[in-house]
């Protein structure tokens, strides 16, 4: 019995020592408020457009475009996204100069002009895969609550009797309001097929296969990856640096 007794002796100073000898393992918690991304979103948008020119074009040179946003925002408590902008277009063309066409030697002088034009575009779509669990509203409270008051009856009422309610000359109440973390939205990426085509375009005289226009219809598929966010408490593991770092030996 004694060999068994401090064999366990034996045991428990050694499962003491090393808890002991390994508290470099340690990792503190620290709780801290960081962006945590709850969604990341692909939304097709299908636009079409009618474009006027000022000018008469003879052809267009080049087309720049920019996707702004104009409002991303989450309708808590639902997973429903609303999603409004404008597609920016630079239009680069040449017009034909007035009064400046040789039909003789079949040149056409052109100024080149630049019309700027914003496509707006709106989409609602639904969010079904979170990446991170949302942190939905807390709801505002207001409670109202009131205090006895005794009063004594008017003449013509037994004197040991009183009336017993609340006062209607007071009013108190309890209000919480909780200033809730909003849900934003960041721009990831985006993509545009579009399709442009004149629809009032007449041909120049004397020019085989020249002609001007002044409108053009415009079909664009519109895709863009939004990324959604919320500002959360999260709990992090911050490992200690020690001087005298070792490994620990189980």
């Amino acid at each position: 019995m004694s060999e068994e007794n401090n064999m366990n002796d034996y045991h428990l100073t050694f499962n003491n020592n090393n808890d002991d000898d390994c508290h470099c393992h340690d990792q503190p918690l620290i709780l801290t408020k960081v962006p945590v991304v709850l969604a990341e979103v692909d939304v097709q948008i299908h636009l079409d457009a009618l474009i006027k020119f000022p000018a008469p074009v003879l052809e267009i040179k080049d087309i720049k475009k920019n996707v702004k946003l104009t409002q991303c925002r989450l309708l808590l408590p639902t997973n429903k996204l609303f999603v409004k902008g404008f597609v920016r277009k630079n239009i680069q063309y040449a017009s034909p100069c007035k009064n400046n066409i040789d039909y003789r030697k079949k040149n056409i002088a052109s100024d080149i002009l630049s019309l700027t034009v914003d496509i707006p575009f709106q989409c609602v779509t639904e969010i079904k895969d979170f990446l991170s669990k949302l942190d939905m509203p807390e709801v505002n409270m207001r409670n109202e609550f009131d205090f006895l008051v005794s009063r004594h009856l008017p003449n013509g009422c037994p004197e040991n009797k009183e009336l017993q309610t609340n006062d209607l000359s007071q009013f108190h109440q309890e209000s919480t309001q909780f200033y809730n973390e909003l849900p934003y939205c960041e721009l990831v990426s985006s993509n545009i097929i579009e399709w442009d085509e004149a629809i009032d375009r007449c041909p120049l005289p004397y020019h085989l296969g020249e002609g001007t226009f002044t409108k053009i219809e415009e079909k664009m598929v519109l895709d863009l990856i939004i990324k959604v966010l919320q500002k959360q408490q999260v709990q992090i593991y911050h490992s200690k640096a020690h001087e005298d770092d070792h490994d620990c030996d189980y």
